[in-house]
């Protein structure tokens, strides 16, 4: 588990325990992991946690090698992570374009590397990340992200069709706009909150917790025959 720490990621992480599921928090900032993996063995589950900067393609490796050896197996990986710097694409600079495009596409990218060489040697397993519905539809101050998001999208369909004759599936969840740390600027301006909440049918936000369901499902042999899907 590759996780945000907060918001999706630690709601995620938390549901998969809950079905009986090892999990290893992994996130750069190694306390977010560490509180998210204490609230699992609080409830009675299993988790560790560890600090992890999926920007370093060797350090993913070796996190998930050793667990591996650990365990036996990684059955699952579900990585959560994404940036946002809101602004139009014309005041966007060469630093923020390395940020959105080194966290969502490059660490992505690393995730199912480190994770596919493994699942290909013991012939099973999920892989799960997290698009979102900005790689279907855009709005002003979402170039970059919503670039990504639908990179990410392709990535899948790429990674099903490369890794699944060996039997590993590779799927993607598109959330439509949750309430997380990374929708908090929205969310402080009312009229912006509320005209994404007019938007929806059920005329309110998402809630992290909702997005628990479709990565348990994908996660699990309920899933065995879906992969390349967002």
């Amino acid at each position: 588990m590759v996780e945000d720490a907060s918001g999706i990621g630690e709601a995620v992480a938390t549901a998969l325990a809950e079905h009986g599921a090892s999990v290893l928090c992994l996130y750069v900032d190694i306390a977010g992991a560490l509180d998210t993996a204490a609230t699992i063995t609080e409830m009675g589950g299993e988790a560790d946690a560890g600090q992890l900067n999926i920007l370093d393609g060797e350090a993913v490796t070796a996190a998930f090698e050793s667990f591996n050896v650990k365990k036996g197996s990684l059955d699952i990986v579900v990585c959560t992570p994404g940036v946002n710097v809101r602004k139009p694409i014309l005041e966007y600079t060469d630093e923020d374009i390395d940020r959105v495009l080194g966290v969502n596409l490059k660490g992505n990218a690393h995730v199912i590397q480190a994770a596919g060489r493994i699942m290909i040697s013991q012939g099973s397993g999920s892989i799960i990340l997290f698009s979102s519905i900005r790689s279907v539809v855009v709005g002003p101050g979402q170039s970059l992200y919503a670039a990504t998001k639908a990179g990410i999208v392709q990535m899948v369909r790429v990674a099903a069709a490369e890794l699944g004759p060996s039997g590993v599936r590779v799927n993607a969840i598109a959330p439509g706009v949750i309430d997380t740390p990374l929708t908090a600027p929205i969310k402080d301006k009312p009229a912006w909150y509320s005209a994404y909440a007019d938007r929806n049918i059920f005329k309110r936000w998402g809630e992290a917790r909702e997005m628990a369901g479709p990565t348990v499902f994908l996660a699990s042999e309920a899933a065995s025959y879906v992969t390349g899907t967002v």
